[in-house]
Order: C-alpha cells, then structure tokens, then sequence
C-alpha cells in the first residue's frame, strides 16, 4: 500500500513540474498522505501488541498520534519506538516523509502559485 502511495505520490509531482492542467494534484496528493499517514499509524498499532516495542503507544489514537509526531517531526518523548521491529519501521516513515511527503507538499504548493499566477496574468488588463 505504501508503494502504491509513493509511485503515485511521484506520478502526482511528475505531472505538476510538467505542468500538465489535466491533472488534480490538489486532491490526490492530499489523500495520498492521509492514506501514508494511515498505513504507519495501521503498522506502528500493530508492533504495540509485541510487548516491549513501544511505550506509552496502547491503542490506534495513540499509534495516529505517534505517526504525525514524528512525521511532524515534534518528538514529545512520551511515546518512542523501543524495540528493533518498531524502530525499523519508524526510520522509514522519517525517510518517506522527508523524501516523498515533502516534495509532494512542495508540487502541491507550487502548482497552487501558479493557478494564483495565470489567474491574476488573466484577469490583468491589457
């Protein structure tokens, strides 16, 4: 599921610096990452079943709540990944969200500038 959300998050950026106005990159990209986010928080409520794997992480509020920590990269301390499998799976979602979920943020911000761009060049009077 994640590499489905990754390809198609890069598909998303791709089509955004080509610049083509067929594409809607002001909704796939954001479910794209509300999907990323759920599929770490599904992984993160799962490893807390193993004992000894995280603290202070119970039930799938707190498994939400750790995933935007640390893709938020905030870091309150009071749930951490303690065993090697939940560190294992945390280190990549670190990677994924400094790597696809920025640029696809990035794509997103930069398409809306220049929607704002053709209108105010459109609407300028000659």
């Amino acid at each position: 599921m994640l590499t489905f959300a990754a390809v198609t998050l890069l598909r998303q950026i791709r089509h955004v610096l080509l610049d083509r106005p067929e594409t809607r990159p002001g909704v796939v990209i954001p479910l794209l990452i509300i999907l990323s986010v759920h599929v770490f928080a599904a992984a993160y409520h799962a490893l807390a079943k193993q004992p000894g794997e995280f603290t202070g992480l119970r039930t799938r509020v707190d498994a939400l709540y750790f995933t935007v920590v640390t893709l938020a990269t905030v870091g309150y301390g009071d749930t951490a990944p303690r065993g090697q499998a939940a560190r294992i799976v945390t280190v990549p979602q670190i990677a994924y969200s400094f790597v696809f979920l920025t640029a696809a943020a990035t794509a997103l911000s930069t398409r809306a500038r220049d929607m704002v761009v053709r209108r105010t060049d459109r609407d300028r009077p000659d």
